[in-house]
């Protein structure tokens, strides 16, 4: 359409400088005998048309792209940064994807979030990332584990809880980071069912939290890793944590908290318990170390983030794998990210495993899996 405007532009700006020359034409070549209206009417008027063609014409060919693009360079971030971030990505995508209403799942797991507040204020979003994955075999069925992950927040995170939520319902699993109505959360995923109460337990028992926060007087401060109680959320109580308990979220119907009385639960915790007596107003960094128990002939582990984090590394250590009576193992990193420097396909023994640098941002969907085999000898 804009092209076409274009070139409609400039065919007027040609047509009047062609009326222009044929009217100067005029003058020059008639001369009548005698005064002439008509003749005085094409002197006085050639020069109209032809100043109105250049000036249309140049604009076309010099000015307006040069125009919209300063425009557009001073007014356009003012203009954006006090527009809701979900209402400028939902735009947007429909402009380039068309409209359809899967165009929510990206929106969700670009902003981490709805963006229903200026300057992405109810978002979270990790802007320094680091995650540590631990294997610790308990026998030859079993294992523990272990992932500490820390966060930095572009903003301050105005709350003063830690929403913990675990399942064995790959359902629930690849909608609850879009659907968690609270900021700070985390998400665990036991993979087989008959270990989920067991492995709730154990991440119960484990957890341990420290913060970078902002007190009730505005002073930053800090708490060491320690355990909090974490106080399990009755399922009368689980639609206030999660938006498909409330209503339909495309494409998944309404959800009965009933259904799922076997493989979800979810847990909260007051930051404030430690806090060193302070008031926890608002989180400016989090680090979580946690414990899952699952299967060993599983062959995988894997890592996602809960919200669009910018992750530095992310660490390895698997050598604890191998309980006495288990056969000895080989390793793969399988990285589902934007990019990574990984060589995917290579098995190694535990103690060649390699930290994995990312320095790339994942979104919610976005991880890496560590694989492991019975070595080939």
């Amino acid at each position: 359409m804009a092209a076409r405007g274009h070139k409609q532009a400039l065919a007027v700006a040609g047509s009047l400088i062609l009326i222009a020359a044929a009217d100067l034409t005029a003058v020059l070549l008639w001369q009548p005998t005698s005064r002439s209206l008509l003749h005085d009417v094409l002197v006085v008027l050639w020069p109209l048309p032809a100043l109105i063609g250049i000036l249309v014409g140049a604009y076309e060919l010099f000015l307006h792209r040069r125009l919209v693009t300063e425009i557009s360079r001073i007014s356009g971030p003012s203009i954006v940064e006090h527009l809701l971030p979900g209402d400028v990505l939902k735009t947007f995508l429909s402009t380039i994807y068309g409209s359809n209403d899967a165009n929510q799942d990206v929106i969700s797991g670009v902003l981490g979030g709805n963006g229903l507040r200026p300057h992405g204020k109810d978002l979270t979003i990790s802007t320094n990332t680091t995650v540590k994955m631990e294997l610790q075999g308990i026998d030859t069925k079993t294992y523990h584990l272990v992932i500490t992950q820390t966060y930095q927040f572009r903003h301050n995170v105005p709350v003063d809880r830690f929403v913990i939520l675990a399942t064995s319902n790959v359902l629930l699993r690849d909608t609850i980071s879009a659907a968690c109505r609270y900021p700070l959360f985390e998400l665990y995923y036991v993979t087989d069912p008959s270990l989920f109460l067991e492995s709730v337990d154990d991440l119960l028992g484990s957890t341990q939290i420290a913060v970078e926060y902002v007190d009730h007087a505005g002073k930053q401060r800090s708490a060491a890793p320690s355990q909090i109680p974490l106080v399990e959320v009755r399922f009368d109580q689980w639609p206030n944590y999660l938006t498909f308990f409330r209503e339909s979220m495309w494409p998944l119907p309404k959800l009965s908290t009933h259904d799922h009385l076997s493989d979800l639960r979810i847990f909260e915790c007051d930051l404030s318990a430690i806090a060193d007596d302070h008031i926890v107003s608002a989180i400016r960094g989090l680090s979580v170390r946690s414990r899952t128990l699952q299967r060993t002939n599983e062959g995988f582990c894997y890592w996602q983030p809960p919200y669009p984090s910018y992750v530095e590394q992310i660490i390895f250590d698997a050598r604890g794998l191998g309980v006495d009576q288990s056969p000895e193992h080989e390793f793969s990193i399988m990285p589902f990210l934007f990019r990574s420097n990984t060589i995917t396909a290579q098995w190694q023994k535990a103690d060649d495993l390699n930290d994995l640098t990312v320095r790339s941002w994942l979104l919610p969907g976005h991880g890496v899996a560590l694989m492991w085999r019975e070595a080939q000898h």
